[in-house]
């Protein structure tokens, strides 16, 4: 996409949504932003939080990076957004919900059955070991000749669960689930109908979101 087409939106956004919610949107730019939730996904191009959830500026504080990773936590590491962006949600904004969304089709789950010698990739490398351990719970499951995209459905829904684990190794994380101030949750967004699955770990599997509602 031509930085022009971009330009034009940015024209075009400033014409219709912000014109018609300019009260709103002024309103968050004097008095501050307050979200309820804090929103861990993917920054795959294809999974857009606020298309699909349908939310308005000020609803939730988006982190994304690639294979919607947590690394545990770790006071020793030098530079760590994601661990930043989960201490300001959770200490500074107060949010009340933590959702982890993964997807169908997810290239950094994929990447993890592949050998990456690049040298122009040595952080993706280095993160992508953050999944290693959804790789060995979906291989162990269903076996290393297991069909492809069934193996790789596994390892996203596994990536979730495991990514869930990690941030409950955020001291501030764990003491508010505890205390019922917050709720987590691991979301599977499927890219190809747009639903939703969420992990109930009573039943220890992925339900439909929708049933939630019934």
């Amino acid at each position: 996409m031509p930085t022009e087409t971009l330009i034009k939106g940015n024209e075009l956004f400033q014409k219709s949504y912000f014109k018609k919610n300019e009260s709103e949107l002024v309103k968050l730019a004097k008095h501050g932003q307050h979200p309820k939730a804090l929103y861990i996904g993917c920054s795959d191009s294809r999974v857009v939080p606020d298309l699909f959830m349908q939310s308005n500026p000020g609803d939730i504080f988006v982190v994304r990076n690639v294979g919607n990773f947590v690394a545990p936590f770790s006071p020793d590491e030098d530079y760590h957004s994601t661990a930043s962006a989960i201490e300001y949600a959770v200490s500074v904004l107060k949010v009340q919900e933590i959702i982890i969304c993964g997807h169908t089709h997810c290239g950094a789950c994929e990447s993890l059955y592949k050998t990456i010698d690049d040298p122009e990739l040595i952080h993706t490398k280095h993160w992508l070991k953050l999944g290693e351990k959804a790789k060995s719970m979906a291989v162990s499951a269903l076996g290393h000749d297991a069909e492809k995209e069934r193996l790789l459905r596994l390892t996203e829904q596994f990536s979730i669960i495991t990514q869930l684990e990690h941030l409950l190794t955020y001291p501030s994380v764990q003491k508010r689930v505890d205390s019922g101030e917050i709720h987590i949750h691991g979301w599977y967004y499927d890219i190809e109908s747009g639903n939703i699955d969420y992990y109930d770990p009573e039943q220890s599997q992925f339900l439909p979101i929708s049933s939630l509602e019934e």
